[in-house]
């Protein structure tokens, strides 16, 4: 609602139907989503509440975002990162109650077993080997040093192709389930290139990594990658999580895919 920030929100059944009562009177936006896909539904008209009203919205159709082809695609569009690799606890902290349990990121501490994990490199996730479940780390963090400092980490996804449109435009979707006083960087085979391909800027105050949670305010970010930035052979896409003064800062994915051109085969 313009200028009181009222949100009413339902979920609609298997047929799509839903229902929202006992709505302030006002005018409104609709939006919605849809779990398995990226992006945001919202409806082009403002809607207008009065009291008593009933009104049937009729049929609204998402037509999620899509430029060609996909590549390859790393996750599951849910806005939670709850699909990735998700450690066994510190010994010294773990809850029994959260061991064996759906919910394994509820436990204290689960930033630092990155080091543990990875105390020498980053990761690195190679497309058509690597599973994400088992070898994409749940949550992007900074890496813990021998002096209590804390360094940024970048993660590398590599994979091959076969034929390389150079005169099109690829399609790099970045969908993030959360972030925390972060920066993610992007650079598309050239870890140092200055500036990067990409930056979101500092993003997120949702601390979801402190209060061991798996997701938090959603974004979706859409990056052009020309075609001549990639090379026939192996690629390597480069996400450098660049803030690096505590080990809350951080970013969680929900999502990653990578579009052909338009007409474009891989």
């Amino acid at each position: 609602m313009f200028g009181q920030g009222y949100q009413f929100w339902t979920k609609a059944d298997e047929d799509g139907n839903f229902t929202i009562d006992n709505i302030r009177t006002g005018e409104y936006n609709i939006y919605a989503w849809v779990p398995g896909f990226i992006g945001d539904y919202k409806y082009d008209v403002v809607v207008n509440i009065t009291e008593g009203c009933d009104i049937n919205m009729g049929d609204l159709i998402y037509e999620p975002l899509r430029n060609g082809p996909t590549l390859w695609e790393i996750g599951i569009p849910d806005r939670t990162a709850a699909e990735f690799y998700i450690p066994d606890p510190d010994l010294k902290y773990i809850n029994k109650l959260y061991v064996n349990h759906p919910d394994r990121y509820r436990q204290y501490g689960l930033w630092e077993r990155y080091a543990d994990l990875y105390p020498d490199g980053d990761l690195v996730f190679t497309v058509g080997i690597s599973d994400y479940k088992n070898d994409w780390f749940f949550a992007q963090v900074n890496r813990k040093k021998e002096d209590g400092t804390y360094e940024g980490t970048t993660w590398q996804i590599k994979f091959m192709l076969r034929d390389v449109d150079h005169t099109g435009t690829y399609t790099l979707r970045l969908a993030l389930a959360t972030a925390h006083l972060a920066e993610l960087q992007v650079r598309v085979n050239d870890p140092k290139s200055d500036p990067p391909l990409f930056t979101t800027g500092e993003i997120g105050h949702d601390n979801t990594i402190a209060r061991h949670g798996i997701h938090g305010l959603y974004r979706l970010y859409n990056i052009d990658v020309a075609g001549v930035e990639l090379v026939e052979g192996e690629n390597i896409i480069f996400l450098t999580q660049a803030m690096n003064t505590d080990p809350l800062q951080g970013i969680m994915y929900d999502y990653i895919r990578l579009e052909c051109p338009p007409s474009t085969s891989s």
